[in-house]
């Protein structure tokens, strides 16, 4: 049974494996703050719909509370460890299934079981929340073992962390003119595919927000990362084929376990 992956946008991903929708930190906003949508169209509403959704962290860009209010009822929610204490607003989304997970919890949902794992990445919710929950990736282990990074920066356990994989979803850029601490850009994150060494990978969190009255500062930082992503892959990581899609883009990949 193919796996497919559909881009939806910034980190937000469709994984169906296994006749199990899995939604990656669901973000269905034209506007956040003070970042606008610049690049595809926003998800339709079958982009809504999924077995269970996963949040990597709480900022804003991930943990987005209106879109999670989108989900249809009984959707399971996976969040870091402490997010509810973090983020009250959380509370309000009574038609969710709610579970707080850490690093190495395991989740069945049907026919796959997600893994948490370790990420390297703020964990406050910003600016300036007082409380931290651990960053976190996921694993979604269903005919093929697919890792959504989340938002990380490369650390030296991340391949014994993930352990193997098939396919992997990685940031490669982010949503202003500067990454900080704590992100992968297009080089790192080839680093880390070559760390990783699955058969696929997809470049995501790019190009597709920025910042309002800044589409002058530095803009190949928006448009350019999956491009050089791919470039550099083909360097670092030669036997990983990576599908750079458009928004809304899918591809399906057979299992290679």
């Amino acid at each position: 049974m193919p796996v497919e992956i559909t881009w939806w946008g910034h980190a937000t991903c469709t994984v169906e494996d296994s006749n199990v929708r899995v939604l990656t930190d669901p973000l269905f906003a034209r506007r956040l703050a003070h970042l606008r949508r610049r690049r595809g169209a926003l998800p339709p509403p079958d982009a809504h719909h999924a077995d269970v959704a996963l949040v990597s962290h709480l900022h804003a860009d991930h943990l987005h509370v209106p879109s999670l209010m989108r989900l249809a009822p009984g959707t399971r929610l996976l969040v870091p460890r402490g997010a509810r204490r973090a983020v009250p607003a959380l509370r309000r989304l009574t038609h969710l299934r709610v579970s707080e997970v850490a690093p190495g919890d395991e989740t069945p949902v049907g026919d796959i079981v997600v893994r948490a794992v370790s990420a390297r990445h703020d964990g406050r919710r910003l600016p300036l929340g007082p409380h931290r929950s651990p960053a976190l990736g996921y694993v979604i282990a269903g005919e093929a073992r697919t890792y959504f990074a989340g938002d990380t920066g490369l650390f030296e356990s991340m391949a014994e962390e993930v352990g193997p994989v098939e396919v992997a979803l990685l940031p490669v850029g982010g949503w202003g003119p500067y990454l900080g601490e704590g992100h992968l850009d297009a080089g790192r994150a080839a680093e880390a595919l070559a760390r990783l060494a699955p058969y696929s990978a997809v470049p995501v969190h790019y190009g597709t927000y920025w910042p309002i009255g800044m589409d002058a500062v530095r803009p190949h930082e928006f448009h350019a990362p999956g491009d050089e992503f791919v470039r550099f892959a083909a360097r670092r990581a030669p036997g990983v084929t990576v599908h750079r899609l458009g928004h809304g883009e899918s591809v399906r990949l057979e299992s290679a376990r």
